[in-house]
């Protein structure tokens, strides 16, 4: 106990100290990597953008995390992140950049708290290689410069992790309750997502806590309990709540926050199971998909001459997107096969993986000698936390069926702790030629130089020979002359080591500053020349954002421009036209549009220098309003709660955005969740509720019954009256849809 007690007041000793003048530019460097041209993002993510702009009217929609202001349908997240992004809004206004501030400083909070976490117990320059480690992770800027959740979960499982850390040194339960109660926290942001690093609370907490075995399954037993009890409260209120008194629950089938957690967002991420519920979990992917491939539609070149974007087209029409299983190594969403080695496969490995060799061998390193029974010291206990951290999610991500890029950032704390602990154990094991242990400084240093040129190869075409073998041959040469010097001790020597980590950071500096200077998507952020496309993929599989592009869409009522059959998109299923899903993949793997279409639709053109300079609406692929549709539904409203309605919340979230009207996605985010019947939307048509019908044929999934009567029941309205002809208008939605007018007696 005296230990202890001399440990918190060592701690507060430190606390006083002046601040670490090595940190300051550490945290600017974050600061700009997440903070930069974040106001050049006018939409961000769209439809969670709409959703703050739905929340922001009402404290029905704020408690609920309503995706539209008539509070139809909600999100298909917790509330927790919305809310902080809401309140944010109300402070700064309603812009772009406003909903995405909040997980911009939780980016840096995140390097921040790494440094003080890792610092403590390895020492100061092990705190700064961390943190600095931390902030060049490229998956994290690019997450953080959106309104994507998961760079505030990361922040709040190591705030989460600073309060464990504290109950073993002061012995106070208070701390553990505090700690666990946060994870409960954390999953009302993302759910299952949180509970991935319990592994390493539990762990830790047994391992590191000098209280008898009773005490510690008591207290854990207590602590887990009031962390479920915080994890399923507001579920438990949404659920108990009669569903005719609040939302729909988006992208559940049965209404319920509790299916949503453990169904969708849940098990389904991990077996990736698509046909749950019939076909709708894949069509919610495959339309995700389709609509971050378009976001970067407001990003194009618009002065490319026609020559040009016909030799895009004819090199975009030979890329097939395919699904799992379909022959594409890269897997959906650009996550490669599941496998042993699958962080290491291109799309995966340039998000997160850059100084994984280095970590393996800091492992190596940090618990050489340690012995399965006796005791540990407080360094072996904490890398035992990072590691039970590590291992588990890295085995997920290996394993899982399916999941975005972003979703990487939850290997960046343990591998940026690793890499600063490993950096300066390892470095002192080779200045005290710690036998077969100071091999590992220069064999770290080798294979991770390899890995990195191996990394960057696909990208050969964007980047450039001399950085690839730049990285190459100094990671061999200085690997090499600290092996030859290993027994020689003077400031030659450390002035080589710390060029060393400054090779192995370089690649990882770069990528993480793609998104500022190619361009980020928003709604599947990832890092590298081509961020903008949010699939990540090398020149060769993707688009290379400054050298190819996608085609550009045709306007809705445009007959102008060059389209080639074989990159068409099909219609989804229950259309005339074909049973493609909406934003699914032909047999051949290709993109297929929407239904009703009759002029093929291209993809849109990538990040470009012209465009950087002014907003981007990377919302997706309907991050434009269509003015003229506007004004006509504007004017001929005649009292109806909603604008119009339409069958996902693609088409539904920039009229959202920009007139802050209801607007009813009639199946939620991807158009598949069963929220309406013919008899409801009688109903409402009848209450005077809604009488504008937009259908693109997107999104038909569970709602074709519906879909059929609009069709059958409605009066068509000519698109000269609503439908922009000039493809330099703004527009949308998208695709070349039709609208219906309804009114029953």
């Amino acid at each position: 106990m005296k230990h202890m007690n001399s440990e918190v007041k060592e701690e507060r000793t430190s606390n006083k100290k002046r601040i670490d003048l090595f940190l300051v530019p550490i945290v600017l460097i974050a600061a700009f990597l997440n903070l930069f041209k974040i106001w050049t993002d006018e939409y961000a993510n769209a439809y969670y953008t709409a959703a703050v702009k739905s929340m922001l009217q009402s404290l029905h929609n704020f408690f609920y995390a309503s995706f539209d202001p008539g509070g139809y349908v909600t999100i298909d997240k917790p509330p927790v992140v919305f809310w902080i992004q809401t309140i944010s809004a109300k402070i700064f206004g309603f812009h772009g950049w406003s909903v995405i501030l909040p997980q911009a400083l939780a980016g840096i909070g995140s390097v921040l708290l790494l440094y003080v976490l890792v610092k403590r117990t390895f020492g100061v320059w092990a705190g700064r290689f961390a943190a600095l480690a931390m902030a060049l992770t490229p998956i994290v800027p690019a997450v953080s410069r959106t309104n994507n959740i998961d760079s505030m979960l990361v922040f709040t499982l190591l705030v989460a992790t600073w309060m464990l850390f504290r109950a073993v040194r002061t012995a106070k339960f208070g701390w553990v309750l505090a700690a666990f109660a946060m994870i409960g926290v954390a999953f009302n942001m993302k759910m299952l997502q949180a509970y991935m690093v319990l592994p390493a609370f539990y762990v830790f907490y047994v391992v590191a806590t000098k209280i008898n075995w009773k005490k510690k399954i008591a207290f854990l037993t207590t602590a887990t309990a009031l962390m479920l009890a915080v994890s399923v409260s507001w579920a438990v209120v949404v659920d108990s709540t009669s569903a005719d008194k609040r939302p729909y629950m988006g992208s559940s089938q049965t209404n319920s926050v509790l299916e949503l957690a453990f169904g969708y967002n849940g098990i389904n991420r991990l077996t990736g199971n698509t046909s749950v519920t019939g076909s709708s979990h894949k069509q919610s992917a495959q339309t995700e998909q389709q609509t971050a491939s378009s976001e970067t539609k407001q990003n194009s070149n618009s002065s490319a001459d026609s020559s040009q974007s016909s030799n895009q087209r004819k090199s975009s029409s030979s890329q097939k997107m395919q699904a799992p299983g379909g022959g594409n190594q890269n897997g959906m969403f650009n996550t490669g096969n599941p496998g042993p080695f699958r962080l290491f496969q291109k799309g995966l490995s340039d998000q997160i993986s850059w100084l994984l060799p280095f970590v393996i061998f800091s492992i190596v390193g940090l618990f050489a000698g340690v012995k399965f029974k006796g005791s540990y010291t407080t360094k072996q206990k904490e890398s035992l936390f990072w590691l039970a951290w590590l291992l588990p999610v890295a085995v997920f991500f290996s394993i899982a069926g399916f999941f975005h890029q972003y979703y990487l950032i939850m290997l960046a704390p343990p591998i940026a702790a690793f890499a600063g602990a490993g950096a300066v154990a390892l470095w002192s094991m080779y200045k005290q030629h710690n036998g077969w242990k100071s091999w590992l400084l220069p064999g770290g240093i080798l294979t991770t130089a390899a890995l990195q040129v191996y990394i960057m190869s696909p990208y050969v075409s964007s980047i450039g020979v001399a950085p690839i073998a730049g990285v190459g041959a100094l990671g061999v040469i200085l690997a090499l002359v600290l092996a030859v010097r290993k027994q020689r001790k003077n400031s030659l020597t450390n002035y080589l080591g710390a060029a060393a980590m400054v090779v192995l950071l370089a690649m990882p500096a770069y990528w993480a500053m793609t998104p500022i200077i190619y361009g980020g998507n928003s709604m599947l952020p990832s890092a590298g020349p081509d961020s903008s496309s949010g699939m990540g993929e090398p020149p060769s599989t993707a688009t290379n954002s400054k050298q190819s592009g996608f085609n550009s869409m045709q306007p809705p009522g445009s007959s102008s421009g060059n389209s080639s059959s074989n990159n068409q998109m099909q219609p989804p299923s229950g259309s005339s036209n074909g049973g493609q899903m909406p934003g699914g993949l032909s047999n051949n793997g290709q993109m297929q549009p929407p239904s009703g279409s009759s002029n093929s639709v291209q993809m849109p053109n990538s990040f470009s220098n012209k465009s950087s300079s002014s907003k981007r609406k990377s919302g997706g692929m309907n991050a434009e309003v269509n003015q003229k549709l506007l004004n006509y539904l504007t004017k001929n409203n005649t009292g109806e709660k909603y604008l119009f309605a339409t069958t996902d919340s693609t088409s539904a979230a920039p009229y959202i955005i920009k007139t802050g009207k209801p607007v009813m996605a009639m199946g939620g985010f991807s158009g598949s969740d069963p929220i309406l019947t013919v008899s409801k939307l009688k109903a409402m048509i009848k209450k005077g509720e809604v009488k504008y019908f937009y259908l693109s044929g997107m999104g038909k999934g569970g709602q074709s019954d519906v879909i059929t009567w609009i069709k059958e029941n409605s009066k068509e309205i000519p698109s000269s009256k609503w439908q922009s002809t000039s493809p330099s208008a703004q527009q949308g939605p998208s695709g070349n849809g039709t609208l219906y007018e309804i009114t029953l007696k």
